[in-house]
């Protein structure tokens, strides 16, 4: 398979220029929501989607403009995987097999649990979803000896799952924490939306080419494609490694889905800023004062830590001086507490750089 891949070399590693997609991905369709449909729209966070769409990065670069520090920091680790497998199944145009990026089952669910879905893919199922990966692709057709995936649907199983660890443990779980806390602020940020301005506003907010008619959600692109959600609702998943497109699953039995891009995903590798007025640093204190400014935002505690390097202890003191004075609030969103400005503190942070 090595020899019949063309494409971006990174390191030592040979990529093809496939296109990763999750099941039957379109960037243009047309989401018909029905009666029960807009009470069942819920947000979700998936580990495997995120390993699996940090490889779309790797192979195009014009998705690696936010993300350049995270490529130098795996760089080496890319050179220790062969990921011909799984690129060979994700073409630039074509459809990637469902079952290797099945959706979260809920808000809790790990990387283990979702590795243990792929795992339990019954077999005609891999065979199936295979077969149609290698035939539904335009341009190029499917290297020769990528067919020999079909020769033993239960190894080819097996196998693609250990890729996936493997690429989950390289590339992603040590980062995971910063990409998590970016995706849960992300999450909290529209639930408040949802709840204060309606489902139109949230759905007319999450991409420039995503509208809202009042019934159909419609992706801009060149061709459509429609699909009436039937009472399934619609999962909304943010994205890191998405960015600066969307991706949606539609083949039934799994649940619609559309990923987008996170929120803050331009700050997401930046270093701890720095504040702004000398006049807010001798008022707060230059720690606590680097704090505040940071939590345009939502962030938590770890967040905070890892990012401005600091002891979690040490932020969570400032963070409890910051919350008694009324300059941020907290709030729980499912295991995590999340701070951010008040308004108060959202007028010092930002009038402090005119104090002289």
């Amino acid at each position: 398979m090595a020899s019949t891949l063309r494409g971006a070399t990174i390191g030592n590693q040979v990529f093809g220029t496939g296109r990763i997609n999750a099941g039957n991905v379109t960037v243009s369709l047309v989401l018909v929501f029905g009666r029960d449909d807009p009470a069942r729209v819920r947000f979700a966070i998936s580990p495997l989607w995120e390993t699996m769409a940090a490889l779309r990065v790797v192979l195009e670069p014009q998705r690696r403009t936010y993300h350049l520090p995270w490529l130098d920091a795996v760089r080496t680790d890319l050179d220790r995987l062969d990921l011909r497998p799984l690129l060979v199944l994700s073409p630039r145009s074509g459809w990637t097999p469902d079952f290797l990026s099945p959706a979260p089952g809920g808000p809790g669910t790990d990387i283990a649990g979702q590795l243990a879905q792929v795992r339990a893919t019954p077999p005609d199922q891999v065979a199936r979803e295979l077969r149609h990966s290698l035939t539904q692709r335009s341009g190029d057709p499917a290297p020769k000896a990528a067919w020999r995936l079909l020769d033993d649907p239960l190894t080819t199983r097996t196998m693609l799952a250990d890729r996936l660890e493997q690429c989950w443990q390289l590339l992603i779980a040590p980062h995971w924490p910063r990409l998590r806390d970016l995706l849960q602020a992300d999450t909290l940020y529209r639930t408040q939306v949802l709840g204060d301005y309606g489902l139109e506003r949230v759905l007319s907010e999450l991409h420039p080419k995503a509208r809202w008619t009042g019934r159909t959600l419609i992706i801009d692109a060149p061709t459509t494609e429609r699909h009436q959600l039937h009472g399934a609702g619609l999962l909304l998943m943010p994205s890191v490694f998405a960015w600066p497109g969307l991706a949606a699953v539609t083949d039934p039995p799994a649940r619609p889905t559309l990923i987008y891009p996170a929120r803050g995903i331009a700050e997401l590798w930046q270093p701890a800023p720095t504040i702004h007025s000398e006049a807010l640093g001798h008022l707060l204190g230059r720690t606590r004062a680097a704090l505040l400014e940071s939590l345009a935002e939502p962030a938590s505690t770890h967040t905070l830590a890892r990012r401005h390097e600091l002891a979690p202890s040490t932020v969570s003191e400032h963070l409890a001086v910051l919350h008694h004075a009324r300059l941020i609030t907290r709030r729980r969103h499912r295991h995590a507490v999340l701070y951010q400005q008040t308004p108060l503190g959202t007028e010092l942070a930002n009038g402090g750089q005119q104090i002289q």
